[in-house]
């Protein structure tokens, strides 16, 4: 398969196109990359093609926060210019501006 550049960045908030949730998000692999079991269980109508980057979100809906993996057919930039509630935002990122955050500086030795 071909990687290609990705549309959406790290820190970035975004939207799914189909289901109601938002997030922000924090890895994005080049392609597909997770079990063969998770990609099989999407309905065959739906399934996203596995040639794209996928990205990690920190999710959330009206009911809770998650991680969630997403095709990037599956994404929208977020308008809202509202911060995401997920509880471990913090942990990844610091500053908010509408629409994307700033990764927190890394601590190596």
């Amino acid at each position: 398969m071909n990687a290609r550049l990705a549309k959406f960045d790290i820190g970035q908030v975004v939207k799914h196109r189909r289901f109601p949730f938002r997030g922000v998000i924090f890895d994005v692999d080049p392609v597909f990359a997770n079990s063969e079991d998770w990609w099989l269980a999407i309905p065959e109508d739906a399934r996203p093609r596995k040639d794209q980057p996928f990205y990690h979100l920190l999710a959330e809906n009206d009911q809770s926060s998650y991680v969630a993996y997403v095709s990037e057919q599956n994404l929208l930039p977020d308008e809202s210019n509202q911060p995401v509630g997920h509880p471990h935002t913090a942990l990844i990122f610091d500053d908010f501006t509408p629409g994307r955050y700033q990764l927190r500086p890394r601590i190596t030795h």
